[in-house]
């Protein structure tokens, strides 16, 4: 099967639509692009052709019964309505969320909705008309839910201003519903089809009015998702399926230790194997072409290679330790109120009797991504263009990624853009499989390779999440209230290596999140933070430093609210500002968690609060423990505020993964580094959570509004690691200080 650039998806009940392969060309968009700009503004939404413009292309007509309203709408005389989606679609939703928008305020039938993925391309040509293509930090329909409205509102206008026209009546008595334009005193209607061809010459409306969350009949409604179908009965097209006429297939080996490089390869043995075409040679990689991936993978298992470690090998759990510690000492400040080391000194000078000192270190391992789908790129190289076929979080980066290797414009560059089999960061800023693919594929000339990673390289060359330490320090005045708060934090800094200029003065707040912009009012607070250069490759994961700060955080604060004799619940809302979403959703979770109802015996409690990426997320949980330290987790109650939520069915589904995700990595995940190396290869040392270990899952959105959007994909997994922590060390009196917690034993049993 051939991937092609538009992937048609289905229509909201699930049956298949025909693809209306032709569209106005693309050269007539480039031009007509041109010519809009003046008049688009700031909204930026690409529309095509103001009427001077679109007369030189009336004599074209609907030539393929389909007319394109805006750059994200396509509607066809069957009134079919086809939005155009620039972010990336890993399992989120966002596929299914952004049209969405659109429908809302198009005021049409929300099964005569479809969607295709918009072309990098011709957003490149058009001056960036779909604003952005990555889709990161729970972002993908947050940033672009305006954008898409506003297209929704504007082609809605348009087609009333063509009823308008074509019955000399005034658009202001024209009504839109259900994909049809109604003029109500003379009982004229007309559908969105009919309309569609004079609606795109229309000129764009200067003003546009949404409508208020009151009237939302779609938005924040269970919508059935665009991309299950396909996904459940095998159609969907990811990276790994992509097939093209008299296509080969490339398995790779990169240095075993980070850093290295290429010396030397012998490969006369593989070279003599059936079916191998070339192998190909990088100062980081080696590879092997073959008429099958099977081949070319034990093809690269005969090769003797040489690499240069260059000193690397050095490296280990207990060098990064002591790197991590150096960190703590060199801590600069991130954030102080009052005077924390005058309260220290006061609570632990002889004459003291009435306050409490609490001192605790935390930590956290690296993670591998662990995406279900390797990293894959399929590349064809002709000349000085190239084509590329990724399951990437960005298009444009991959354009950018695959121009930049070959040392050509970015016009050179078609992208194609397939299902992702998993991204959680790994896939975005980092396209180094897009860069070795177009390599290879340079090598092999007018001939498409497809490049597979092993799950053994796959475990091995990530861009982990960070190791980290945390070593904390807090007052208990006489009284039993919190007066004092240190927390110095040691890990390495992905804006250092990502984006250097978003550091400030040299400090990295995203790596302090959740410590620098804590909620809890109290006295004194010092938090700071080191960046620590440890020769391990780090990159974006799964909400980022959300999903291992707010484990330090919120269980040292449950050691101290022990220590001032409060509840966990309790004590924290005496912390929290009257009012604030943080305080909300926590009261909601403790509701619908059951907190402080008598249990079943043996079951206790746990809970954490933790806002990310605009939302805000509470979390209760409900276990038991056995005397093997067998966990059972029976029930996980997260309560999310996300201001306004697009699709319920998918914020739900999103909680739910979010909650699997990270009881996988509490329990059992970790990456260690021995010889300079990752220890972890596949599934046999890194496991995966298994189904009859999944609770019940208690999924409860509680969104404010206001023009807040929040994110789903990330805030979520939060506070979830901290309050199961915090349930173990309610049933047993152990504190856990690091994850995974199958280093003090415990262990997760099938689910009660």
């Amino acid at each position: 099967m051939t991937h092609t650039n538009r992937t048609p998806s289905s229509n909201a009940t699930g049956a298949p639509l025909p693809v209306n392969a032709a569209r106005r060309g693309f050269l007539q968009r480039t031009l007509a692009a041109a010519a809009a700009a003046p008049w688009a503004g700031g909204l930026s939404l690409g529309f095509y052709l103001p009427p001077a413009a679109a007369d030189k292309l009336a004599t074209d007509g609907p030539r393929t019964g389909a007319a394109d309203i805006n750059a994200w709408i396509r509607i066809t005389t069957e009134n079919q309505v086809v939005c155009e989606v620039a972010r990336a679609e890993m399992g989120q939703g966002t596929s299914t969320s952004l049209p969405m928008m659109l429908a809302e305020e198009l005021e049409c039938r929300w099964e005569d909705v479809r969607m295709e993925f918009a072309s990098v391309n011709e957003h490149l040509a058009r001056n960036k008309v779909y604003v952005t293509f990555a889709t990161g930090g729970s972002r993908g329909t947050r940033d672009s839910q305006l954008v898409m409205r506003k297209a929704g509102a504007a082609a809605r206008e348009m087609l009333k201003a063509a009823a308008s026209q074509r019955w000399g009546v005034p658009a202001a008595d024209l009504s839109a519903k259900l994909g049809k334009i109604s003029h109500a005193p003379s009982k004229r209607s007309a559908t969105y089809g009919e309309l569609a061809q004079a609606a795109s010459t229309q000129m764009v409306p200067a003003d546009l009015v949404l409508k208020s969350p009151e009237q939302w009949t779609i938005i924040g409604k269970p919508m059935r998702r665009f991309d299950l179908p396909a996904k459940s009965d095998g159609s969907a097209i990811y990276g790994t399926d992509v097939r093209l006429p008299g296509m080969l297939y490339a398995a790779l080996a990169q240095c075993p230790v980070f850093g290295g490089s290429l010396v030397s390869v012998d490969t006369s043995a593989a070279l003599k194997r059936r079916g191998i075409k070339k192998v190909v040679t990088r100062p980081d990689f080696v590879a092997v072409v073959a008429d099958n991936w099977w081949r070319a993978q034990q093809a690269l298992k005969s090769l003797k290679v040489v690499w240069d470690y260059k000193g690397a090998e050095t490296l280990n759990d207990a060098s990064i330790r002591s790197i991590l510690e150096t960190g703590i000492d060199e801590a600069r400040s991130m954030r102080s109120d009052g005077d924390f080391e005058a309260a220290w000194a006061a609570a632990t000078t002889p004459s003291d009797k009435g306050d409490k000192t609490l001192e605790a270190d935390y930590f956290t391992p690296y993670l591998n991504h662990f995406t279900l789908e390797p990293q894959t790129c399929t590349a064809l190289v002709k000349g000085e263009n190239a084509e590329v076929w990724a399951p990437t979080q960005n298009a444009e980066a991959t354009m950018a990624e695959a121009a930049k290797t070959l040392g050509v414009p970015l016009q050179n560059i078609t992208v194609h853009r397939p299902y992702l089999g998993g991204g959680f960061g790994r896939r975005g800023g980092f396209q180094d499989y897009v860069r070795q693919a177009v390599q290879i594929a340079k090598e092999v000339p007018d001939t498409p390779v497809k490049l597979l990673w092993s799950r053994e390289e796959d475990m091995q060359h990530d861009f982990y999440r960070p190791v980290a330490l945390y070593r904390q320090r807090a007052v208990v005045d006489r009284t039993g209230k919190l007066s004092a708060w240190q927390a110095r934090i040691a890990s390495q800094s992905l804006l250092e290596k990502i984006r250097p200029s978003a550091l400030k003065n040299g400090r990295d707040f995203q790596a302090a999140e959740a410590f620098h912009d804590m909620p809890y009012a109290l006295p004194h607070l010092d938090v700071r933070h080191g960046i620590c250069q440890i020769n391990v490759p780090v990159g974006f994961w799964r909400s980022v430093f959300h999903s291992q700060n707010p484990f330090a955080r919120e269980c040292f604060l449950d050691e101290v609210l022990a220590a001032a004799g409060k509840d966990p619940l309790a004590g924290r809302l005496e912390l929290l500002a009257p009012g604030s979403r943080d305080r909300k959703v926590l009261e909601v979770a403790a509701k619908e968690g059951n907190w402080g109802a008598k249990l079943a015996a043996g079951r206790f409690q746990g809970l954490a609060v933790q806002d990310a990426y605009g939302s805000f997320a509470a979390c209760v949980v409900e276990l038991s423990v056995d005397p093997k330290k067998a966990v059972t987790v029976h029930r996980v109650t997260v309560a999310v505020d996300p201001g306004h939520v697009a699709n319920l069915d998918s914020a739900r589904a999103q909680i739910e993964g979010n909650v699997i995700f990270a009881l996988t990595t509490m329990f059992m995940s970790e990456i260690n580094v021995q010889d300079g190396r990752v220890v972890q290869s596949n599934l046999q040392d890194y496991p995966l959570m298994q189904l009859r270990q999944t609770p019940r899952i208690n999924a409860v959105l509680v969104p404010t509004g206001g023009d807040v959007w929040g994110g789903m994909g990330e805030p979520p997994y939060a506070p979830i690691t901290p309050a199961l922590a915090n349930a173990i060390a309610t049933a047993t009196g152990i504190r856990l200080r690091r994850t995974p917690f199958s280093h003090d034993g415990f262990t997760l049993n099938d689910a009660g």
